[in-house]
């Protein structure tokens, strides 16, 4: 079987950064933080992390807050959103500066976006989706302010959303989707409700995801693709059913959409790189215990280590 090139990922990865006025970088400018989150997280899995000047990134992610909201954009000028205000909090935990955010106006700012039926608005503009609920609930978590937000109605927004399949959809009667299900499950884990799902059902769906290639899809009838070692074998992992996908096929699957002469990992074998992709295949990787890889969390998307970090501080 083909070998992770973990030296290769970590060059990719830097050299991503140095690429501001790519074709790539260009259209991926506004969700520039999340970005940084999956290079970031990628290095920290890899061992690496302390490869970038983190007095710089920890700068520039300052410089994306809105004082005034109390949240955090995906790139300078932006309007804040949850989805980046929590993989900005991601980051600075990964970095162990979270003793540098203002937590009660980024707990203010995320709190505020919860509304009368438990549900999240992403931003100002009030779109709803169970995304939503996940940024928020683990965001608050890893700030240690749960408090701040009505639990019960955001769980019971959740469970609202859940189908006959026992998956979950963005909205109540959504389509059950394997990135849905990961926002889902995730903050009931959080949250410790787990209870609510039927863990048989659900894992049923979701190992049913694993196509012939060995690789995992978000949907029946869609092909596999690298993301979903993530969506997928984190979800199992949390309602105790990932026993039911053979982890051997879905690790080949996952080598095998290596660049292995420039870095990065693709969706799928032969396609272009891209570090959305090379984060959820190294995190997948580290999920089924991959030799020399960090074990991170499958729940808060986090290193373990760095999980313990903001929950047990010295």
């Amino acid at each position: 079987m083909e070998e992770l090139k973990v030296d290769k990922h970590i060059q990719y990865i830097l050299s991503i950064e140095k690429e501001k006025d790519s074709f790539m970088a260009l259209t991926m400018e506004h969700l520039r933080m999340n970005g940084a989150y999956w290079g970031l997280a990628t290095l920290d899995i890899l061992q690496n992390i302390a490869t970038v000047d983190q007095n710089e990134v920890i700068s520039w992610i300052m410089s994306c807050w809105d004082e005034e909201s109390g949240g955090f954009a995906g790139n300078v000028g932006h309007d804040p959103h949850l989805l980046y205000t929590l993989s900005a909090v991601q980051i600075l935990a990964l970095l162990n500066r979270l003793d540098i955010l203002d937590v009660e106006m980024v707990s203010k700012y995320v709190s505020g976006l919860q509304n009368v039926d438990g549900s999240f608005a992403g931003d100002m503009w009030g779109e709803i989706d169970t995304r939503f609920s996940y940024c928020a609930i683990c965001c608050l978590s890893i700030l240690r302010s749960l408090d701040k937000i009505d639990v019960a109605k955001a769980v019971d927004y959740i469970v609202s959303c859940k189908n006959l399949d026992g998956g979950f959809g963005c909205t109540p009667g959504g389509e059950s989707h394997a990135g849905q299900i990961f926002c889902c499950v995730g903050a009931l884990s959080i949250t410790g409700s787990l209870h609510h799902i039927d863990k048989d059902l659900l894992g049923w769906w979701l190992c049913e995801r694993q196509c012939s290639d060995g690789g995992l899809c978000g949907r029946p009838e869609k092909l596999s693709d690298v993301c979903y070692s993530w969506w997928v074998l984190s979800s199992l992992i949390m309602i105790d059913r990932v026993h039911w996908i053979d982890k051997g096929k879905l690790t080949k699957f996952i080598l095998n959409c290596q660049d292995c002469e420039n870095g990065g990992i693709s969706d799928r074998p032969d396609n272009a790189v891209d570090v959305y992709h090379t984060y959820f295949g190294v995190a997948g990787l580290s999920l089924m215990e991959y030799p020399g890889l960090k074990t991170i969390d499958p729940a808060y998307a986090l290193p373990v280590d760095v999980v313990n970090r903001f929950f047990f501080p010295e």
